[in-house]
């Protein structure tokens, strides 16, 4: 019997498979962290797109999980009991800080640079779902605190950052296909 990909299935599974493999493995270079070894996850928004995001970096240690919805990050939490539990990213943030490696960012839109501003100015390597903000200006300040404190970083863009969109671009962009 032959398995049929929906195009829902294969967009999910090549965008969790690019984020984990393009922050885990350059943070570890970053870190230096040895390659065999896990980093401590943290997740911030669990429910719907957010617990999409966590399964993407299951296989490392999910230390933490926020969300405000305990019924939408139910499921989250069921599945990671070890992992501490918060409503608030910012008493997550603050209280497990230094048992962080990276987080996951999956709220919604409006707290996506909040989130993300104030875990980087902790240390915290970056995987945030688009958008990435709300404004030009909050783009800048996520990409110049990335820059200042050499974090890996990257916002979720169901596989159009994948090796096969760049390549459409480059072919588009030299002229080959019109």
């Amino acid at each position: 019997m032959q398995h049929r990909t929906t195009r829902r299935g294969f967009v999910r599974g090549a965008a969790l498979g690019a984020a984990g493999m393009v922050i885990l493995s350059d943070s570890r270079l970053v870190c230096g962290t040895a390659a065999n070894s896990k980093l401590n996850i943290a997740g911030i928004g669990v429910g719907g797109r957010g617990a999409a995001n966590v399964e993407g970096v299951q296989h490392e240690n999910i230390v933490a999980l926020c969300d405000v919805d305990a019924q939408r990050g139910g499921d989250m939490f069921a599945r990671h009991p070890q992992a501490k539990r918060y409503t608030d990213f910012r008493r997550m943030l603050e209280e497990m800080g230094d048992k962080i490696d990276a987080v996951v960012i999956g709220t919604p839109d409006h707290t996506h640079a909040v989130a993300g501003v104030m875990a980087m100015k902790m240390g915290k390597h970056c995987y945030c779902e688009k958008p990435l903000t709300h404004s030009v200006y909050e783009a800048r300040v996520m990409a110049e605190t990335a820059k200042q404190k050499n974090l890996v970083t990257q916002m979720g863009t169901q596989i159009h950052a994948g090796g096969n969109y760049r390549r459409a671009v480059e072919l588009v962009q030299s002229g080959v296909i019109g």
